[in-house]
């Protein structure tokens, strides 16, 4: 039983630093990268279908997105969901090709985007210690029950905290590592 309570904790913490580099995969820092424009969707035949099914995107350059879609007549419609998105971003359309020039971070825009990496990372944490609190409960459960014996409580308490104190330095590395990569020029 304390296993699988265990197992159950480590797997939900892996699924909070996933949710976090995918999050962390939207925000722009100076390089191209593909991800950020994963998340759009482009209105296709009277439903909104993601960018992905509908074109191809590339990176054509540090700074350039290249983006072509299957269909011509998908242009306009491409064009406009780019606009729409809070990326601020603008496309040029040359042909059947929609480049993205990305402009350089101000040094304010950075800090900002900092701000903002540093908040997701705050919120992981605190999904790692609701799942570390959640399991302990489980444990404090088992044992009013007599299930287990207090030292084993005591022993599954300590594990499940080391392993909360893994996930949480995991984090931090994360985080550490989209800063970086933010505020590198």
């Amino acid at each position: 039983m304390l296993n699988e309570i265990k197992n159950d904790t480590q797997q939900r913490m892996a699924k909070s630093i996933d949710a976090l580099r995918h999050e962390l995969t939207k925000v722009r820092t100076g390089r191209a990268n593909s991800a950020l424009v994963d998340n759009l969707k482009v209105a296709y035949y009277g439903s909104d279908m993601p960018l992905s099914q509908v074109a191809t995107v590339a990176v054509s350059d540090a700074r350039t997105l290249t983006i072509t879609p299957w269909e011509k007549g998908m242009i306009a419609a491409v064009e406009k969901a780019i606009y729409a998105s809070d990326l601020g971003l603008t496309p040029n359309t040359a042909g059947t090709v929609i480049r993205i020039n990305l402009p350089a971070l101000t040094e304010e825009r950075r800090r900002e985007l900092g701000k903002h990496v540093h908040g997701e990372g705050e919120n992981t944490k605190v999904a790692i210690r609701n799942v570390r609190r959640d399991a302990i409960q489980q444990i404090k459960e088992l044992q009013k029950a007599k299930s287990i014996s207090e030292d084993d409580e005591r022993r599954a308490e300590e594990e499940i905290q080391k392993l909360t104190d893994r996930f949480v330095k995991e984090v931090d590395g994360v985080v550490k590592a989209k800063e970086d990569e933010l505020m590198a020029v």
